[in-house]
């Protein structure tokens, strides 16, 4: 019997790379729900998702309850994969409004209406339900020079948007608790890959590059993150679907540690050597710092062992494979990079005035 998952925000950059991989590599049918705000963009879904009969979409926000319930009576899916979320931090320093209002009362209402249709389900199908939500490693707040995230250690986040993933992590954790709701949750370090919305540093940087504009870093760049080719992300979260425990929470990283700096500099090598400026200038040149973000974390690094240990998952791609991967995709798709530049052009965010 082929399952059926309603992935919410599965136009989105995690979400669309999920969608295309089920689609790709599985006979799961999707039910994919995304509003379709700027950074949710159809085309990142391909054509060979679009023409699948195992791939509906519906453009659905996921405050609308009615339409949710509707949703789930008529697709009557096996599991739920949450990834619908407000999520860049600078935004949410400008206007942290749409966070709460997604983040927050979004995966109120995503968690309502899961578990009013889990209660009617027969006895086996209410047993092999399954709601799984996607979360971040920023919940946990800034670290130190050593340590690392594990998945008890304490809630301290830092940024609108953090708060209220962790507020959403509370929800899920309580209606697990509570209502008996089969639960999994996964924090993860910072994605890359393809079709990611370029206020994100890495698509920023290329496209900066690409364009012959500055490329920004922030403070003095020795800011810290670990970072996971978004592929092996959305095979991390299929494993902990198949075969995660209900009430467990999996931290998902790609034991990638790289300062802001490195991450820059990475880039502007690979952009001199797949598309070099004129004699004598190099993409390095365009390197230029610019005042930090308020509140910026100094450090996040992720503790995957135990997803490592218990459910046999790795990270394929390494940091130098799936950079390479990454910039050639961001030259080799200029049109829809193109067409998400109609929305967004590359100004500062996150000033905080």
């Amino acid at each position: 019997m082929v399952q059926k998952f309603i992935i919410t925000g599965g136009a989105g950059f995690i979400g669309s790379a999920l969608v295309r991989q089920f689609i790709a590599e599985t006979d799961v049918s999707i039910l994919n729900i995304d509003k379709l705000t700027y950074c949710g963009n159809i085309e990142s879904l391909t054509e060979a998702v679009m023409r699948s009969p195992r791939h509906q979409f519906r453009k659905l926000s996921i405050c609308d309850r009615s339409e949710l319930r509707r949703a789930f009576e008529e697709f009557r899916p096996d599991a739920v994969m949450h990834l619908a979320a407000e999520s860049h931090v600078d935004r949410s320093i400008d206007g942290p409004a749409p966070f709460i209002e997604t983040n927050v009362i979004g995966t109120y209402e995503v968690l309502e209406a899961a578990r009013a249709y889990w209660q009617g389900l027969a006895a086996e199908a209410k047993q092999g339900f399954r709601f799984h939500h996607i979360s971040t490693d920023e919940v946990f707040g800034a670290l130190g020079p050593t340590a690392s995230f594990r998945e008890d250690s304490a809630y301290q986040p830092n940024s609108p948007y953090s708060a209220t993933k962790a507020a959403a992590d509370h929800l899920v954790r309580a209606w697990h608790k509570t209502y008996g709701l089969p639960v999994l949750v996964t924090n993860c370090s910072n994605n890359y890959g393809p079709y990611q919305y370029p206020e994100k540093l890495i698509p920023l940087t290329i496209l900066k590059g690409i364009a012959g504009q500055p490329m920004p870093v922030y403070g003095d760049g020795l800011h810290i993150r670990d970072w996971l080719y978004v592929d092996d992300h959305c095979r991390a979260l299929r494993t902990v679907l198949a075969r995660g425990i209900p009430g467990e929470t999996y931290n998902v990283g790609g034991r990638c540690e790289r300062t802001n700096i490195d991450i820059v500099r990475t880039i502007c090598a690979l952009l001199d050597e797949m598309r070099p400026l004129e004699r004598g200038k190099r993409y390095g040149d365009l390197i230029a710092f610019v005042p930090d973000r308020p509140g910026h974390d100094r450090r996040y690094a992720i503790d995957a062992g135990k997803i490592e240990r218990e459910l046999s998952w790795r990270p394929a791609e390494t940091f130098e494979s799936g950079m390479r991967k990454t910039v050639r995709w961001y030259l080799d798709n200029r049109d829809w990079c193109e067409l998400v530049k109609r929305r967004y052009q590359g100004e500062r965010l996150g000033l905080g005035t």
